[in-house]
Order: structure tokens, then sequence, then C-alpha cells
């Protein structure tokens, strides 16, 4: 028979008290030790938007797009504006600043300033899942091996997230 004993921290929460048998002793360590908080990789997220226009140019003339009823998509084929949504997470390493978040977010919205176009992205034919990719590519240059996730949404409704994990 194995008693639980317990007794009351300071702040009157319950702990276990350390028992003096071996057998229960070891007991006592296998469940303090499967209680402990075991923390995963820490991460911080930017969020930021911009007006872009861009294209799907296979949606003029692929049949699974160009349907002709209510499932046409044709118009994709043409460019056209989004507010393109950016949520942005990237790996680090220490808990006090190892990337300021701040600071990264003016990183990103000012590589997307569109400044030689009035401030709009001309994205031309790319995806959501594109746009993921060169911006991965982009901050991977910057904070290298890091682990980053990103999201980018067309007007918040729909888009693409790609996980991105170190090599």
């Amino acid at each position: 028979m194995c008693l639980k004993m317990t007794a009351s921290n300071m702040d009157g929460s319950d702990f276990e008290k350390e028992p003096e048998r071996y057998y229960e002793w070891m007991l006592w360590k296998m469940r303090q030790e499967d209680n402990r908080l075991k923390k995963g990789k820490s991460m911080i997220w930017v969020t930021f938007q911009r007006e872009g226009i861009h294209k799907y140019p296979a949606a003029l003339d692929d049949p699974k797009l160009a349907t002709g009823d209510e499932y046409d998509v044709s118009f994709l084929g043409y460019p056209h504006r989004h507010i393109f949504h950016f949520r942005v997470s990237i790996e680090v390493f220490h808990d006090d600043r190892d990337i300021e978040f701040i600071q990264f977010k003016r990183w990103l919205e000012k590589l997307y300033s569109g400044s030689e176009t009035g401030g709009v992205l001309v994205l031309d034919y790319k995806s959501c899942e594109m746009i993921c990719d060169e911006l991965a590519e982009t901050i991977n240059k910057k904070y290298p091996n890091r682990k980053m996730e990103i999201t980018v949404s067309e007007d918040g409704e729909n888009g693409a997230t790609i996980q991105y994990e170190v090599q």
C-alpha cells in the first residue's frame, strides 16, 4: 500500500512530501519528473498587412479553373487587388529579446514597402505559397538556422501557412 503524503506550500498550494522508503521514493521521484513542464522551442511572431496586386495566369484557360459555372475563377487570371495579411513566426534561443519583435516587424514591413509603386506590392503571378517561400529565404539570410512559420492570406480570408525547419 502506497500512501500519498502531502504538505502545504507557503502560498497554500499542495505538494507531495518526499517519502523516506526507497520504493515509495522512486515512485514519488517518477511522478515529480512526469509533472515537470518540458519547454519546447520558443518563437516570436509579428503581423502586418500590405496592399498588393497579383494574378493567376493559368486561371484564364485551365478547364479546372475556367469552368463557366458557379465555380469559375477565370477572373483570377487578370491582375486583381488584395490586402495581403502576413503572420511571421521565428524561433528565438532565449527569452530576453533574442529578436526584438518590433524591430523584426519594422524590418519585414520595409521589405514590402512598395515604395517604387506608390506603396502597392506588384506580385505578378505569385501565390501565397510562393510569397511565403520567398520571404523565408530572405529571413533566413538575416536570421540563419531558425525554425519559422509564415502565413500569407488574401484579405484575411484564404491563404497559406508553411512551416520551415532547420536543416
